[in-house]
């Protein structure tokens, strides 16, 4: 990668929407993503060139529907049909103030505008940024981006494969232009679920960047 700085972006229309930069999901978490604690550099220099950027923080109660523990008799990574839909069953994770749930501290984005929480609900899951798994229950992602002005959101994060991809379609579903700058995700990858992302994501219209591809829009 290069060491080079990125030119400014466009101060409003365009985003860097910063997704689940968590202990957690990092290595040795309770859902560990494989690498990920290689995204904060990559996000670091990424933010510089924003001057718009959102994060997003999981954030459930320990009660959590999609839990595995609290369901007697079920595993982590098991299927179960809830009433919102077919959920995963993740392991506890991401307890809203717990150390796991705190964003790494060595991302640094001090002039981020807004932080979302998500999954703090206790009966529905939300990968997205913009919509919980009800499809039904807006975060208020999308209304607060259309006040300010955005237009391409371009999205970095845990996990390519499920918040990043339920957000970058969510987000083309709203009328946003989307970018996912692979090189600052990684992936969980369950059952082939990295590449079903990709497909859907491209079959909506998603670009598929790198952080060297950005390049300035003003």
């Amino acid at each position: 990668m290069r060491n080079d700085p990125l030119p400014k972006m466009k101060p409003v229309e365009d985003v860097l929407l910063v997704v689940d930069v968590q202990y957690d999901f990092m290595p040795g978490g309770a859902l560990a993503v494989a690498n990920g604690d290689e995204v904060v550099p990559v996000i670091n220099r990424l933010a510089r060139a924003f001057s718009h950027v959102v994060l997003t923080q999981d954030w459930h109660p320990r009660s959590h529907v999609s839990f595995a523990a609290n369901h007697a008799g079920r595993e982590p990574f098991e299927m179960m049909t809830l009433p919102y839909g077919e959920q995963v069953l993740w392991p506890v994770h991401c307890v809203q103030d717990t150390p796991g749930a705190a964003l790494h501290r060595d991302l640094h984005v001090p002039h981020a505008r807004l932080v979302v929480r998500k999954g703090h609900h206790g009966h529905v899951d939300s990968y997205s940024a913009f919509l919980e798994a009800d499809r039904a229950t807006p975060t208020g992602l999308a209304g607060y981006l259309r006040d300010v002005g955005a237009k391409h959101v371009w999205i970095a994060g845990l996990a390519t494969d499920y918040c990043v991809a339920w957000s970058a379609l969510d987000a083309r579903a709203a009328g946003f232009e989307v970018s996912v700058i692979e090189d600052a995700c990684r992936a969980i990858d369950l059952n082939g679920s990295l590449g079903r992302a990709w497909e859907e994501m491209s079959a909506a219209g998603v670009a598929r960047v790198r952080a060297n591809d950005i390049k300035e829009t003003a």
